[in-house]
């Protein structure tokens, strides 16, 4: 048990980053989700992705990740 608490403890999931950071960054919460499901599918298709180093270790936390650094922009 120690040691699923520990591996939690070292990635954040999908509680990083968080919605107030997101929302920043659209004016649309819909039009957010569509663009991180897209980029998610292009890491997901060429698994790269456009930041050096992640928390999250799923496509959809890395488009979240990359939303947020302004590595992607999401077009409202």
């Amino acid at each position: 048990m120690n040691q699923i608490k520990h591996i939690n403890e070292q990635r954040d999931g999908l509680r990083y980053p968080s919605i107030d950071e997101l929302t920043d960054k659209s004016s649309s919460k819909y039009k957010l989700v569509i663009a991180a499901a897209k980029r998610a599918k292009e890491i997901d298709a060429t698994k790269k992705s456009y930041l050096p180093d992640t928390k999250n270790y799923k496509s959809i936390g890395i488009a979240l990740e990359e939303i947020i650094a302004d590595k992607v922009k999401v077009v409202d």
